[in-house]
């Protein structure tokens, strides 16, 4: 994980240098993390009628198209702009399927503090870990490292962890949406919660 962490410095303070192959690169590690994020807010409030990797895609390109307004210096900073980007698209979304095209500013807000919470709660509900504070010091963006991780384990996995965990539904909730019975998405549960611990570095 420190290794990521050297690389977001090496590359953060090229891309503001202007060299546009470290900011492709730099966006890119945080590809699974706004895409997590953008699934959450377009459940929520767009009943899925929107990819998330697509609207990730359109954030990137508009982070490229303005990242000389970024004033950060870290990788936290860096992080918390580009969730204000995506709440940015993720309101004109929502404005366009409500019909209404006027810019409103207080929704921008609103998305950009549930994207927050959201980001926070991968931080600190997802998964309870056994770091001491020095580790945690040393850590990537956990957050970051965390969607990462999810990213990489079986899909099943990582369905029933998102949708019991971040999406907050019960488990006949995802039984029905998963289409299998609440003993075996408990199994998947407990097995995806072992597997994600491992694959942070954690004891199972």
């Amino acid at each position: 994980m420190s290794r990521s962490g050297q690389a977001v410095d090496h590359l953060l303070p090229l891309a503001q240098c202007g060299d546009t192959d470290a900011l492709g690169q730099l966006l890119e590690r945080y590809r699974n993390y706004l895409e997590l994020l953008a699934r959450l807010q377009i459940s929520r409030r767009l009943q899925s009628k929107v990819d998330a990797a697509d609207l990730v895609q359109e954030t990137f390109l508009d982070a490229h198209a303005t990242f000389a307004e970024f004033r950060g210096s870290t990788e936290r900073e860096l992080v918390a702009w580009l969730r204000r980007v995506l709440a940015f698209n993720l309101a004109s979304l929502v404005r366009y399927y409500c019909g209404t095209r006027r810019r409103n500013v207080d929704l921008e807000r609103e998305l950009a503090g549930a994207l927050d919470e959201s980001s926070c709660a991968l931080d600190r509900g997802l998964v309870a870990t056994t770091s001491s504070p020095s580790q945690q010091a040393a850590r990537h963006e956990q957050a970051v490292v965390i969607a990462d991780a999810l990213g990489r384990l079986p899909a099943d996995y990582r369905e029933v962890i998102i949708l019991r965990q971040l999406e907050g539904l019960t488990f006949p909730e995802v039984a029905r949406q998963m289409n299998r019975s609440q003993d075996s998405v408990k199994k998947l549960w407990v097995r995806g919660l072992a597997q994600l611990r491992s694959a942070l570095g954690d004891e199972p």
